[in-house]
């Protein structure tokens, strides 16, 4: 469309348009309306004003440097503000709302007029709000670690929340909703550490010892539980039921438990319940630590194995990866005993694999929440926890760069994996801040 450059007044109630304009409606004198529609990145002047059409993609106005009472205005020309927001970032170190940040519009149909009051508000008008972009996220909590001692259960993994595409989160709980992260506003970051393997007994009666829980991971507002330790065999119910966690530590053998009463509890959509101590019978074996997707195995009498309960699978990465298994069970009179879950979980030992002060229990792996595999001597430590990891997918038009100082993070981004995409994964690092730029 030709338009006639047409000066007007203050442009406030978003109901001048183009074709008024053209059509010689006038609102007064004051400002000089470009006859070129805007369809891509431009620079702004003062005292002009701009028809944008974002039809074909988000539009970024860079504002000029101003003096007091300067305006400029502009209006959705295609009623598209919605669909593709227009953006406003300030040039030679000005602000607009007292910030440096860029600020968009999504506003329908909007007439937006801008006003440069002075150099500490900068430039001023409506409906300008945050950048944000949509971050789909995967964030694991550290893993329980098992008791020290004998016949241990194992750590529970850690916490399982999951917003990407129509991934379950764990626990059987639903897809999350993407965080909406605004441009240059500080986020908090942790990865949560795995929980340590509880200390040696000194006898097979042992302690109430039980494996350290994991650290939680934190992604603003999202908040994934570390995994519940473990309990070994010790003086008597309820010594032997291992701790609640994102998902339950595994229970120790005991004569006379109940599986059932036994059971550690997981975290509501983030994990499952440990396994259950059941009687006291060949294997004499803990029972397996919660999963993300499945509680652990029972274990003690009837010839039951404690198994940890298996992960949950993610491409998040765009590969298909299992994370947050439970820890495996230890038994003393058997040459079979509890596995780690599909998904980093620690796998125990026997009195055949392990002896007196040497365990072959293993530790959760690293950057899944597994939990850690039971000893089966009560003179060996339990295995640890697996660190827990956050990994965020966002798009590409975006950067993220941590905050805290000094720099506690430790994270790597890959933007070449999956197209248009960028995905940081944070493996380590506790109460950091990240920020979203462009």
């Amino acid at each position: 469309m030709a338009l006639t450059k047409i000066k007007t007044g203050g442009l406030t109630d978003g109901s001048v348009t183009a074709a008024k304009l053209a059509a010689g409606v006038s609102t007064g004198g004051g400002t000089d309306w470009q006859p070129t529609i805007q369809t891509s990145n431009f620079t702004a002047a003062a005292g002009k004003g701009y028809f944008v059409n974002t039809t074909s993609g988000v539009i970024t106005v860079t504002l000029p440097s101003g003096s007091t009472g300067d305006e400029i205005h502009l209006t959705d020309y295609a009623s598209t503000f919605d669909t593709n927001e227009i953006r406003f970032s300030a040039s030679g170190g000005q602000k607009i709302q007292g910030s440096t940040n860029t600020l968009r519009s999504i506003v329908e149909n909007n007439t937006i007029r801008l006003v440069y009051q002075d150099n500490t508000s900068g430039w001023t008008g409506n409906d300008l709000v945050n950048l944000a972009v949509q971050v789909e996220y995967l964030v694991i909590a550290g893993g329980g670690g098992a008791a020290g001692g004998h016949q241990a259960g194992g750590g529970g993994a850690g916490g399982y929340r999951n917003s990407y595409a129509s991934e379950p989160s764990g626990g059987g709980g639903s897809t999350e909703t993407p965080l909406s992260a605004s441009i240059g506003v500080n986020i908090s970051l942790t990865v949560g550490a795995g929980g340590s393997g509880g200390p040696a007994v000194s006898s097979q009666q042992g302690s109430a010892n039980k494996g350290g829980d994991g650290g939680n991971s934190v992604f603003g507002s999202i908040i994934s539980i570390g995994g519940g330790g473990s309990a070994s065999y010790n003086n008597g119910y309820p010594n032997n039921i291992g701790r609640p966690g994102g998902s339950g530590g595994g229970a120790g053998a005991y004569n006379g438990s109940v599986a059932a009463s036994t059971r550690a509890a997981g975290t509501a959509n983030q994990g499952y319940a440990g396994g259950g101590g059941d009687g006291y019978a060949s294997p004499y074996g803990g029972a397996g630590g919660g999963g993300a997707g499945a509680v652990g195995s029972d274990s003690g009498g009837a010839g039951l194995i404690g198994n940890g309960g298996v992960g949950l699978q993610s491409s998040i990465t765009g590969t298909a990866v299992f994370r947050g298994g439970g820890g495996g069970g230890a038994t003393w009179g058997s040459n079979s005993t509890g596995q780690g879950g599909n998904g980093g979980g620690g796998n125990a030992d026997t009195q055949y694999t392990g002896s007196a002060g040497v365990s072959a229990a293993t530790a959760g792996s690293p950057n899944t929440g597994g939990g850690g595999g039971g000893p089966a001597w009560h003179s060996t430590v339990g295995g640890a926890g697996g660190s827990g990891v956050v990994i965020l997918r966002y798009s590409d038009d975006y950067t993220i760069q941590e905050t805290t100082s000094p720099a506690v993070l430790t994270f790597s981004t890959d933007s070449t994996s999956v197209a248009n995409t960028k995905i940081t994964t944070f493996t380590a690092g506790e109460n950091g801040t990240i920020q979203f730029i462009i």
